[in-house]
C-alpha cells in the first residue's frame, strides 16, 4: 500500500527543518553543524532530514531557495505604490528585517564562503538578486520622475547599491540591535533629491542660478558612494 503524506504536515516538518538548520549554520558555521544536530534542534530523528535533503549542502541551499518567491511578493506587493521613495524604504526595511537575529551575520559568512563551490546556490542567489533589484529599478525610476529621488541617480545603479547597504546591515548586525534606523538614514539620504532653487535660497541668501538647482554644498553621486563605503568599513 502506498505511503500517504499528509502535505500540510509535510511542508511543517520541512519548515522546521530549515528552521533549525539556519540557526545553527548561522551561529556555528556549516562545517561545524552536523545533520544530527539540525535534526535535534527541529524534534525529528536524523534519517528524517535526508528524506526532505538529498544532503547537508541541499538543506543549506533550502534556506535562499526560500528566499526567491519572498523576494517576489515582495516586489509584487510595492510595485504600484503611489509613492515610489516610500516603497524602497518599506522593501530595504523588509529585507533587513532580521539583520539582528541571532547568527544573521554568520549566515551571510557562511554564504560567501560556499556560493563559489555551490553551482546551484549561486543561481537561486543570483535570481533572488535579480528580482531584488528589478523590482528596485522600477521603484527607483519611478520616484525620479516624480522628483522624489535624485535624478543623477541611475536606477540599476543605485539599485545595486541598496542592496548592497542591506548586506552589509547583516554582515555589521548584534544580535538584539536593530540596523533598520542606520539603514534608513543611509539610505533616505542616498536616494534624496538635490535642494530646489527655495531651499537652496534659503540657505545660500538667494543665490541662484537660472533654470538650475542651486547648492550650497554640491553633493554628487559618488560623494554618497563614498558617504556609504565609509559607514560600513
Amino acid at each position: 500500500m502506498a505511503r500517504v503524506v499528509d502535505p500540510a504536515l509535510h511542508a511543517r516538518r520541512r519548515e522546521a527543518i530549515v528552521g533549525a538548520a539556519g540557526r545553527l549554520f548561522g551561529e556555528q558555521g556549516f562545517e561545524r553543524t552536523t545533520v544530527a544536530q539540525v535534526a535535534s534542534a527541529a524534534g525529528l530523528s536524523s534519517g528524517s532530514v535526508f528524506y526532505y535533503f538529498a544532503d547537508k549542502q541541499a538543506l543549506f541551499r533550502a534556506l535562499f531557495e526560500r528566499d526567491l518567491p519572498r523576494a517576489e511578493a515582495l516586489v509584487a506587493r510595492h510595485e504600484g505604490s503611489g509613492d515610489p521613495f516610500a516603497a524602497v524604504l518599506d522593501v530595504v526595511a523588509e529585507l533587513a528585517a532580521e539583520a539582528e537575529e541571532p547568527g544573521a551575520s554568520g549566515m551571510v559568512v557562511e554564504l560567501l564562503r560556499r556560493i563559489a563551490h555551490d553551482p546551484e546556490l549561486l543561481d537561486v542567489v543570483g535570481r533572488t538578486s535579480q528580482v531584488v533589484r528589478d523590482g528596485l529599478a522600477g521603484l527607483l525610476a519611478r520616484g525620479i520622475e516624480a522628483g522624489t529621488v535624485d535624478p543623477e541617480l541611475d536606477p540599476a545603479e543605485a539599485a545595486a547599491w541598496l542592496e548592497n547597504m542591506v548586506d552589509a546591515a547583516y554582515l555589521g548586525a548584534r544580535p538584539g540591535h536593530s540596523p533598520l534606523p542606520a539603514l534608513h538614514r543611509t539610505v533616505t539620504r542616498y536616494l534624496a533629491p538635490v535642494e530646489t532653487d527655495r531651499e537652496a535660497a534659503a540657505t545660500d541668501g538667494g543665490a541662484t542660478r537660472a533654470g538650475r538647482p542651486t547648492r550650497v554644498r554640491e553633493v554628487t553621486r559618488a560623494d554618497r558612494e563614498r558617504e556609504n563605503t565609509d559607514g560600513r568599513a
